[in-house]
């Protein structure tokens, strides 16, 4: 392994761009950069010849939209996941899958170490390094934000600093809240956010208009499940990617998937994030909806009972940790037959189930009907309901 070798993980925004610089000044690596398409779209135009005319060796530029999703949104989903009840994912699941490529990279070109321009403030250097050392435990990370040598300890500094080296960069003093964008999400930070009074404003949201101004009229779609995972649209069958690039498109059309969370982050302290998970709020919508009628109702509530662990897990970047893996297991089980057509209405931020149907439900019309029927003996919740209540009849008789 060559000491002087670095693979960083290259975004072409601010922090990435100024640490390409700084790496060769400072130590003089040879730096490889690597940057995953997980569907940011247009931020990747250029990126090669950025990064080439900022100093790297060589620029990876992977297509990973189809095995993020299938690979790690689907998974997470299966799960019913939400961190503190509102984040739906996004960046947490992509740092795992980039850091993995990233490993794979330093391995193919004789790297002996790794970077990242995540602080010591977030989320991100943790999901990365973790996932650094359990894909190769004698990697050397290096993080600049927890360098005594890292001087650039301001967007202010970084932005001076990428001015002085002729670095272009998509971000300003007056307006410096950051993005980051994969098929699943959008997440806004920092900056003018950080007053929690702040309303975003509306101009910053790129993939869904407001509530307030989506069309009036309420557009109407069927998904299919097998197994827990979305496989096609109004009966169209689409790829992972595909399917959640529709999601998204029809969500966005119709004003879903806006949270504003103030959110507990691992390493301690509280931080607000602005999030647009369109399509993601379909699919966990829809994908309860077809639980309801397909899942026994105790391993939904196990798998509802482990849930936040395993969201926790992944937020906090446990991915590859092997109590994720287990839990991953049973919730993938759990998903065996949650298979059938779900219909939902989005309208105005609103996604409503009106429709669920699957050739295996576990829903009985003759069982659950309010009208006479002979297939349940009423006089049987009689007794059921008598013996549960034994222990709180004796309570009251020590009561008084």
């Amino acid at each position: 392994m060559d000491a002087k070798k670095v693979v960083l993980a290259y975004s072409g925004g601010l922090d990435t761009s100024v640490i390409l610089k700084w790496l060769q000044d400072e130590f003089g690596y040879e730096v490889i950069c690597y940057a995953a398409d997980l569907g940011q779209a247009e931020e990747l135009t250029g990126l090669e010849e950025k990064a080439l005319n900022t100093g790297a060796s060589k620029i990876y530029i992977d297509d990973l939209r189809e095995e993020f999703v299938r690979d790690y949104v689907f998974p997470a989903y299966r799960a019913d996941v939400a961190y503190e009840g509102l984040y739906l994912l996004g960046t947490t699941l992509g740092r795992p899958l980039i850091a993995k490529k990233m490993i794979e990279v330093a391995a193919r070109e004789g790297a002996g170490a790794v970077a990242h321009g995540a602080t010591g403030k977030g989320n991100d250097q943790v999901r990365f390094e973790l996932t650094f050392w359990a894909l190769n435990p004698s990697i050397k990370v290096i993080a600049p934000w927890k360098m005594d040598e890292w001087k650039l300890r301001s967007r202010e500094k970084m932005i001076d600093y990428a001015k002085a080296n002729n670095i272009p960069v998509p971000v300003s003093k007056k307006k410096p809240y950051s993005m980051d964008r994969n098929l699943l999400h959008i997440s806004f930070e920092g900056g003018v956010l950080e007053d929690l009074w702040n309303e975003p404003q509306e101009d910053m949201f790129v993939l869904s208009c407001s509530p307030e101004k989506a069309p009036d009229t309420p557009t109407s779609v069927v998904i299919s499940f097998v197994d827990g995972d979305p496989v096609a649209i109004d009966g169209e069958k689409l790829s992972p990617a595909a399917l959640l690039a529709r999601l998204n498109e029809l969500g966005g059309k119709n004003g879903i998937g806006r949270v504003d969370i103030v959110e507990n982050r691992y390493v301690g302290m509280k931080s607000r994030g602005v999030y647009e998970t369109p399509g993601g709020t379909i699919m966990k919508i829809a994908h309860r909806a077809i639980e309801q009628i397909t899942m026994d109702r105790e391993v939904m509530h196990l798998r509802d009972e482990l849930m936040p662990r395993y969201a926790t897990l992944v937020y906090n970047g446990y991915w590859f940790a092997p109590e994720r893996e287990a839990l991953q297991t049973l919730i993938d089980y759990s998903q065996k037959g949650v298979t059938g057509d779900v219909r939902v209405k989005l309208y105005k931020g609103n996604c409503m189930v009106t429709g669920r149907r699957a050739e295996k439900s576990l829903y009985n019309p003759e069982v659950a009907t309010f009208d006479e029927d002979e297939v349940y003996d009423q006089k049987d919740a009689g007794g059921f309901i008598r013996l549960n209540s034994l222990r709180l009849r004796i309570r009251n008789q020590l009561m008084k």
